[in-house]
């Protein structure tokens, strides 16, 4: 029978060692498990590798690599979801090859993307699977790479043909950021800094002394699912049970079916994600639903709404989830992905803010019933790192409770950019004047992360970032901010898929900055049923009132027009240039 608890394994610095000692120690212990929804009613599908297993394919594809590229060299990974990412991710580290985690050719609205990605990285070999093996074939056929399916390697490796153990400050991976406010960058992760930042978000949600069953859908290519489903799990040893994000769009009660049917799961999500199950989850998938033995749910990757934790926990509630499993996070991929967590069994904590003040630059408390209070959850303390708010044109920390850009520090922070020397020197390698607190400089080199916040009774709080911010007549306004209003303000604008910003205003920007709002309509809904003129006016005074803010347009357009990042977040920069480029022209304007 398994044992519940793996034994905790001696400290390695890179994920091949640690994946080599589980299949000596434990060798017949689930590893990874995919649960595959082939059909609309399937409830699920289990393929599992033991650790012994995974060890074998790891091996296997690691040497098929070592054949085909030489060490340092990059690997794209082009696999679906499932078992093969994750043996074929491991196979690049293992061989000293530099991982490219991404996506097959199909995922919908991303090709562009994903050809951009391709000439920027360069690999020399790709890795895919048998079912998408044709249509990658197609996209690298010019190009010349070798296309491997990890699924037609043979198991059979002679043990001399194993390459020999990475250097631990040398690239792992390259994760290619979403692009959510630039065009996506490599960012170059190291062996060392993926087993720090696992051994971080174990430690903070309580799972590197208490074992725990790591639950996710989220895919392989983005930061969170990779290190949450892939790397934690490797370095603790511990169970992992994955499935595509297209069944849970599909079905999201599929998630926290796999969340019920496992032991002390550890999951996580971004906000819309709790939303959604919130608002889709029928009353009889409920009655299945067991959810007390969840520990820890993470809610990371965008903005965290406490009102979202709210209705998320009054939905399931009788199905057993405790109070305390929602916990507000904050990463980014920069840091390889976790920087500040809340940890499990607290209640999330919630600020109200004076929202004239936070225009200003100060975050006040405000009453929590005053509906121009901006409410925004606490993301709890650094997990394993230092966290400063900084002054982003001074460079100098300001008191407690003003806003500024955070700036991180710790092993866990990135090399830098895939060839952009420049930026990283600009992003990587800040130094902070001085610490109003001590008047002094705090030591070594910061990651600026773009981000704003502020530090309030201890907590990290986000106000958004910092190349969204919307600044009109010398106030600033945050763009999730305004579209929290506007989602509000009529049932038919569609839930976390719309996007504000400012352009520039007439006589060539002389006039200053204008505000435009661009919302897909619900998906119930026709256009012909909407009432387009009377959703403006709702908007715009919704937006005036809470803002003090006029709109200068408000366009309403059909779902799925409004586009995202591979991630899933809505791209205000790419809305914002469709918008000046005129391609919403021939929706409605307001």
């Amino acid at each position: 029978m398994e044992s519940r608890r793996p034994p905790l394994a001696p400290v390695y610095r890179t994920l091949p060692e640690y994946v080599r000692h589980w299949a000596e120690t434990t060798p017949d212990r689930r590893a990874f498990t995919f649960v595959d929804h082939p059909s609309a009613g399937s409830r699920g599908v289990h393929r599992t590798l033991t650790w012994q297993r995974l060890d074998v394919r790891v091996r296997a594809l690691a040497a098929r690599l070592s054949e085909r590229a030489e060490p340092g060299a990059r690997v794209a990974l082009l696999c679906p979801q499932g078992t093969e990412y994750v043996t074929g991710f491991l196979a690049a580290l293992a061989a000293g090859l530099v991982a490219v985690p991404l996506y097959p050719p199909g995922l919908p609205g991303h090709g562009d993307r994903l050809v951009g990605v391709l000439a920027d990285a360069r690999p020399a070999a790709v890795l895919t699977t048998s079912s998408a093996l044709e249509e990658v074939r197609d996209l690298c056929e010019r190009t010349g790479v070798p296309v491997i399916a990890a699924d037609q390697v043979p198991d059979a490796v002679p043990e001399s043909r194993q390459p020999p153990a990475p250097d631990t400050e040398s690239t792992a991976y390259l994760q290619y950021t979403s692009g959510s406010t630039r065009a996506p960058a490599g960012v170059e992760i190291t062996h060392s800094n993926v087993v720090a930042n696992a051994r971080q978000a174990l430690a903070a949600y309580g799972a590197d002394t208490h074992p725990v069953t790591c639950v996710g859908w989220l895919p392989l290519y983005h930061d969170m699912g990779l290190v949450l489903s892939v790397a934690a799990p490797v370095v603790r040893g511990l169970l992992s049970v994955v499935m595509d994000p297209a069944a849970f769009l599909h079905e999201p009660a599929r998630w926290l079916r796999l969340l019920g049917a496992h032991p002390r799961a550890l999951s996580a999500a971004p906000n819309f994600a709790y939303d959604y199950c919130a608002s889709a989850v029928t009353e009889a998938q409920r009655a299945d639903l067991r959810l007390d033995g969840v520990v820890a749910l993470i809610n990371g990757s965008e903005p965290v709404r406490p009102g979202t934790a709210d209705r998320f926990h009054a939905a399931f509630a009788a199905q057993g989830l405790p109070a305390g499993a929602h916990c507000p996070s904050y990463g980014l991929a920069e840091a390889t992905v976790f920087v500040s967590a809340a940890r499990p069994g607290e209640p999330v904590a919630r600020f109200a803010l004076d929202r004239d003040a936070l225009a200003s630059g100060k975050a006040l408390p405000a009453r929590p019933d005053d509906p121009r209070a901006v409410l925004v959850a606490g993301c709890g303390t650094p997990a394993g790192q230092r966290v400063r708010i900084v002054d982003p044109v001074s460079f100098a920390v300001p008191a407690e409770g003003e806003v500024g850009e955070i700036w991180v520090q710790g092993p866990n922070v990135g090399r830098g950019y895939w060839n952009d020397e420049s930026r990283t020197r600009r992003v990587f390698g800040a130094t902070i004047a001085e610490d109003e607190d001590n008047g002094e400089s705090p030591p070594g080199r910061w990651l600026r992360t773009g981000d704003l916040g502020a530090v309030l009774d201890g907590q990290l709080i986000v106000t958004g970032r910092l190349k969204d911010l919307i600044v009109v007549d010398g106030g600033n306004h945050y763009p999730q901010d305004l579209e929290a209003t506007v989602q509000e303000a009529d049932p038919a604008v569609r839930r976390d898929r719309l996007a504000a910003f400012a352009v520039p205003g007439g006589d060539g920007g002389a006039g200053g900055e204008r505000v435009v709002v661009v919302a897909e309509h619900a998906r119930a809904l026709s256009l012909a049923d909407i009432d387009v003129p009377a959703l403006v006016r709702a908007v715009r005074a919704a937006v005036s009132v809470r803002h003090g803010l006029r709109l200068a347009d408000v366009v309403l357009v059909a779902p799925g027009t409004v586009p995202r990042t591979s991630s899933g977040k809505v791209s205000r920069a790419l809305t914002r240039a469709r918008y000046l480029e005129g391609a919403y022209a021939a929706e409605n304007a307001g």
